[in-house]
């Protein structure tokens, strides 16, 4: 067992308990500064069949579902007990503002006593069989099992609470885990993956492989040894996932190109102010960001006046620094691509109405008015401080062309109209319809998960656990008398 890291450490991969620091190295640097936080040490396959090869060993000893709520509600305390100090370890290997990653930690404390407080609560249902013809006489019900082994893919956009939220449902179902995180935000995995051990988890049942999609979570999506996988991150990794699972389960929470409605009758200036937090928190490094606004053309003006207004008071810089609203992206390559779509975009016609200034990684809040049905800036995930306003005239064009893209994991609707906000819920097809608030709305203990490239599967604690467990019937027979018995 290790302490948790500290700026200049070395992170190892993490195998039955010991750190294993014999890879090649890989420097974690702080996003904005480029001082180099840590040294990771990437995984080769072997290591990778090393720890799933420990995964399986520990779970075959399931721990108690009273064991597993100790151990996770342990951890949620140690997560709030060290929360500024975990933050700013975020703040500096992800670039995200110290607000958000105090918001986000404050979130892994919630999902870790969910979790928590679900593992107690596992339950299958009775089966009324007598119901059926010839089993007048018999009892049916059934159990949730744990899979075995669960593989965790997680992202960089948010280190500690998307790791939290695969790690504390695949542990409350009584499994063990596996968890490959972004190269570029390995820190806050080991972290949390220490606590764990230091809680009192058996050895075996956390383990940690660092290093890139290819070779390491190639290696692990190969082992067949790994039951089920939880994986965050864009829809094109989730579809080659997929394809090499065969029959083994999975959810997939992958990318999305997020539209809002804005209804004549909202509050207008409510809901500029939440689309502007919703497009350009974490630098829009968000998967349900706010990318695609539709504006009744009745108050489309006083609206994007709203967004422009509260748009140009956000600070981008040091993400250290608490007056900061918006923090370098997750690196200059992802900024570039980001102006480049700008650009393009503007070639292709449309008005740049605010932004559109990148220093290095860093990007400004970007609004763009007039765009193309067919600019990338509406049509693929930017995933970067870009928001794009468009007018509408009616309600049913709006829904359609929410719709009209491979993606659906969530939407938001402003308007004070029952019926408008019922027939969005009726017609949108994402995973979450969200009323009077920008699709860029979560709580931790919600189901949240998209549908189709938007992947599939549901996030929650208590529905992950659904996911990660099986279900199995027991049907009970009368016992037969033996013989010379009545």
């Amino acid at each position: 067992m290790t302490s948790v890291p500290n700026i200049g450490s070395s992170i190892g991969n993490l195998i039955n308990g010991e750190w294993h620091h014999d890879g090649a190295e890989r420097q974690v640097l702080h996003k904005f500064t480029g001082e180099v936080l840590a040294v990771a040490h990437d995984a080769t396959p072997d290591v990778v069949t090393a720890a799933v090869t420990a995964a399986r060993a520990a779970s075959e000893s399931p721990l108690q579902p009273y064991e597993r709520f100790e151990i996770l509600r342990k951890v949620a305390d140690a997560i709030a007990r060290d929360r500024e100090r975990l933050a700013l370890e975020v703040c500096r290997e992800s670039g995200l503002t110290l607000k958000d990653c105090l918001g986000d930690t404050d979130r892994a404390v919630q999902t870790m006593q969910i979790s928590a407080e679900e593992a107690k609560r596992i339950t299958g249902e009775i089966v009324p069989i007598e119901a059926a013809p010839g089993f007048e006489h018999r009892m049916a019900f059934t159990l949730r099992r744990p899979v075995g082994v669960v593989g965790a893919i997680t992202p960089f956009n948010s280190p500690l609470n998307t790791v939290a939220h695969k790690v504390g449902p695949a542990l409350a179902a009584g499994n063990a885990v596996v968890v490959k995180p972004s190269p570029f935000t390995p820190i806050a995995a080991a972290t949390l993956s220490s606590m764990l051990l230091e809680a009192g988890l058996p050895p075996g049942l956390i383990g940690l492989v660092l290093g890139p999609g290819d070779p390491v979570g190639t290696a692990l999506v190969a082992d067949e040894r790994v039951d089920f996988f939880t994986f965050t991150g864009s829809t094109a990794t989730g579809k080659a996932i997929s394809s090499r699972l065969g029959m083994r389960r999975a959810t997939m929470e992958c990318g999305n190109v997020s539209g809002t409605i804005v209804c004549a009758d909202a509050n207008v200036r409510d809901a500029a102010e939440q689309c502007g937090r919703g497009a350009f928190r974490k630098a829009g490094q968000v998967c349900t960001s706010v990318q695609r606004i539709y504006v009744h053309a009745d108050v489309y003006d006083e609206f994007l006046g709203h967004l422009v207004t509260s748009a140009s008071a956000l600070v981008v810089g040091d993400p250290e620094d608490e007056k900061t609203d918006i923090g370098p992206m997750i690196s200059e390559a992802a900024a570039r691509r980001a102006e480049e779509w700008v650009g393009e975009a503007v070639g292709q016609g449309a008005r740049l109405v605010l932004g559109g200034i990148r220093s290095g990684a860093a990007m400004s809040p970007t609004i763009l008015t007039d765009v193309p049905p067919a600019a990338r800036v509406v049509c693929e995930e930017i995933f970067a401080p870009v928001v794009s306003v468009i007018p509408f005239k009616d309600f049913d064009e709006a829904l359609r062309v929410v719709n009209d893209t491979p993606y659906g994991l969530q939407a938001g609707v402003f308007t004070r109209d029952l019926n408008k906000a019922l027939e969005a819920a009726r017609r949108l097809r994402v995973g979450g319809v969200v009323i009077n608030a920008t699709s860029s709305t979560r709580a931790d203990l919600m189901p949240y998960g998209g549908v189709k490239d938007s992947g599939y599967g549901v996030e929650g604690p208590r529905y992950a656990i659904r996911e990660m467990t099986e279900e199995r019937l027991v049907l009970l027979e009368p016992a037969r008398p033996l013989d010379g018995e009545r």
